[in-house]
């Protein structure tokens, strides 16, 4: 027995040694015999590559290679060659060349992340693509508005008379539950009970914040994500298991829609992913609004006078009624929503390279990841002058109602897949910063706060309390 053990050690290591080989051949020696490839960084450890020093900072990695290689590089990183692209002119190679394909981008980390299976992900993410843009387009937002108008209504008068806390915390109770009981339908997910909802938070919290591991990583490296990421599933599944479905489709609410459209086997891993997407980017830039609001005196004066003239005071308890009529004459709000977009906009975006094609001379082969950075696009001072600086006024050359950009602003991707809930992710951002900041008065300044420097929506807090009629000046 002893023997039979030590060779089935031996020849699992023999394997493994085979497969390391294989993998460094197919990073470090494929493209060699391709001319004229883009100038890379391939570190010094195989496999590996510049994964360590990539993995320190990545921001700053990325714009450090930028300045030594130029506008387009390689990085060998884990067994990957990611080719970026960082100038205006060349993004639509990335975004409209029929080379690079954004699915087989992003499958295998949706896999990673929800156990959806390659087939069904292929098989229906177009279409749950264009499900979720339709539900959530414009001109669907009235009926949208008023149902979240109720919602943030409910959970921003929870939060009591007065109090202090974190920031991050604060915006997250004040949307979780009204985002979710909209897509999902109401106490579907466990919203109903302070106790379990708290549950249900602890673990899609660990699940998001630690999603790009998730990504990559296998499942064992990261136990308490892993261990979030079943809790949430078995919870998908039981809801999937109970779900009634009204008799009109009109009626449904997205997950029912989506569980209409998609496998049984996969359905709860779907829901999952629809979870997260509706949730994961939502806190996060409604926080960096209000945090780079608040950390500008003249901005935060200027939209206080501009909600003051748009509603009246009210008691504590009563509610805030929001149009879409009242929020179109107040586009500032958005302004300050889009220019916080732009400054914490994902550090990289990928797609896969199908066929093997030039950009600017440069071969950019088959198989390479083809990465570029909005972080670092929207810190261009062609398109953005003064990029660093918080100025939420550079917005109002554009038609906001026409959902334009600025130039050189791909926080929203672009090509067929464009982020579809772009439409509902401005929007209850936009809902949630004119309640919040019409029904309460930030009692604690957070104006010293280097929210210019911070990457990471953490530590920041601070104090609340009811507006009263006479109490409207900056804290």
């Amino acid at each position: 027995m002893a023997v039979d053990a030590t060779f089935d050690l031996n020849y699992l290591l023999f394997i493994c040694l085979i497969l390391l080989i294989f993998s460094c051949y197919c990073v470090f020696c494929k493209g060699k015999n391709v001319s004229n490839l883009p100038p890379s960084c391939r570190g010094w450890i195989p496999w590996l590559g510049c994964a360590l020093e990539f993995g320190q900072s990545p921001l700053n990695f990325i714009e450090n290679k930028r300045k030594q290689l130029g506008p387009i590089f390689t990085l060998y990183v884990a067994g990957e060659r990611m080719t970026f692209l960082t100038e205006w002119d060349d993004f639509p190679n990335f975004f409209q060349s029929s080379n690079v394909d954004f699915q087989k981008g992003v499958q295998s980390s949706v896999q990673n992340v929800a156990a959806v299976s390659e087939k069904s992900f292929f098989q229906f993410h177009t279409s749950l693509h264009d499900i979720v843009k339709g539900r959530l387009a414009s001109s669907m937002l009235e009926p949208i508005s008023q149902n979240l108008c109720t919602e943030f209504n409910e959970q921003l008068n929870k939060l009591g008379e007065s109090g202090s806390g974190d920031l991050y915390g604060l915006v997250r109770e004040s949307m979780y539950k009204g985002v979710i009981n909209l897509l999902f339908g109401r106490h579907v997910l466990p919203t109903r009970t302070l106790e379990e909802f708290k549950e249900f938070e602890r673990h899609f919290v660990v699940f998001d914040e630690q999603f790009e591991y998730g990504a990559r990583l296998p499942p064992f490296f990261i136990r308490k994500w892993s261990n979030s990421r079943e809790w949430l599933l078995k919870l998908f599944h039981s809801v999937v298991k109970n779900m009634e479905f009204p008799k009109q489709t009109e009626e449904q609410t997205l997950l029912q829609t989506i569980l209409q459209t998609v496998d049984a086997e996969n359905s709860p891993n779907f829901g999952l992913l629809i979870l997260w997407a509706s949730l994961a980017n939502a806190i996060p830039i409604t926080f960096w609004t209000l945090g780079f609001i608040l950390e500008n005196q003249e901005i935060y004066n200027r939209l206080k006078k501009d909600i003051r003239t748009k509603f009246h005071a009210t008691k504590q308890g009563e509610y805030i009624e929001i149009t879409e009529e009242v929020l179109r004459s107040m586009p500032y709000v958005k302004c300050c929503m889009l220019e916080a977009i732009r400054l914490r906009s994902p550090g990289i975006i990928t797609r896969k390279v199908i066929k093997t094609f030039k950009v600017k001379g440069y071969t950019i082969p088959e198989g390479d990841r083809l990465m570029v950075s909005p972080y670092w696009a929207h810190r261009n001072p062609r398109h953005f002058p003064e990029p660093d600086t918080f100025n939420p006024d550079r917005w109002l050359s554009v038609d906001l109602d026409k959902n334009q950009f600025l130039e050189g602003f791909i926080a929203f991707g672009g090509g067929r897949y464009q982020c579809p809930g772009r439409q509902l992710l401005s929007h209850h951002n936009v809902l949630l910063l004119v309640a919040l900041m019409f029904m309460k008065i930030f009692v604690v300044s957070i104006r010293y706060i280097a929210f210019k420097t911070m990457l990471k929506p953490i530590g920041v807090c601070l104090g609340l309390q009811n507006k009263s009629k006479t109490q409207m000046e900056y804290a």
